[in-house]
């Protein structure tokens, strides 16, 4: 079964980590996000969960404003092939989450560390960054280096690239 928010939060507090959550409509796109969420400071991200054809699997977190080529990311993030938008069925086996609500805080559900992490490196300028805390009605703000803290206790290890165009 997967994590609820609850279990993240509960996660969170045992790493010290003090985070800040705001409650709000179910938000499924980047444009819902932007109108809906008033003044969250930071960085917001944009989440692709991707898979080669030998069934590898990425998480690339980006700025809710970065384009990506996902016709040559495969060769920037170590995929065995070109690579195309994962399934919601692995991403809910994987993440524990469903389209629409993908986060770097899924990984708490990827017990196997079968999701490699790719974080680009313009995002990870940012000293707070915005994700859903596993529900797309709510917005959770992390400090950069928590976040790291965060990832590598799941037992990823992110790896931090420059993957967004411009």
């Amino acid at each position: 079964m997967p994590k609820t928010p609850d279990d993240l939060f509960a996660f969170l507090d045992s790493l010290g980590i003090s985070v800040s959550t705001r409650n709000h409509p179910p938000l499924f796109t980047v444009a819902d996000s932007q109108a809906f969420r008033g003044d969250i400071a930071g960085g917001h991200t944009k989440n692709l969960f991707l898979k080669d054809k030998k069934d590898n699997f990425f998480l690339v977190t980006v700025d809710e404003g970065a384009t990506v080529d996902l016709k040559q990311i495969h060769h920037l993030i170590g995929a065995t092939s070109r690579v195309s938008f994962g399934k919601p069925e692995a991403l809910m086996d994987l993440l524990g989450v469903v389209p629409g609500s993908v986060t770097v805080f899924g990984l708490i559900n990827d017990g196997e560390a079968r999701v490699r992490l790719v974080l680009d490196e313009a995002l990870m300028e940012n000293a707070v960054l915005n994700g859903h805390p596993l529900t797309n009605e709510a917005t959770t703000s992390i400090g950069r280096t928590d976040l790291l803290r965060f990832v590598r206790a799941t037992g990823h290890e992110p790896v931090i690239l420059k993957v967004a165009q411009g």
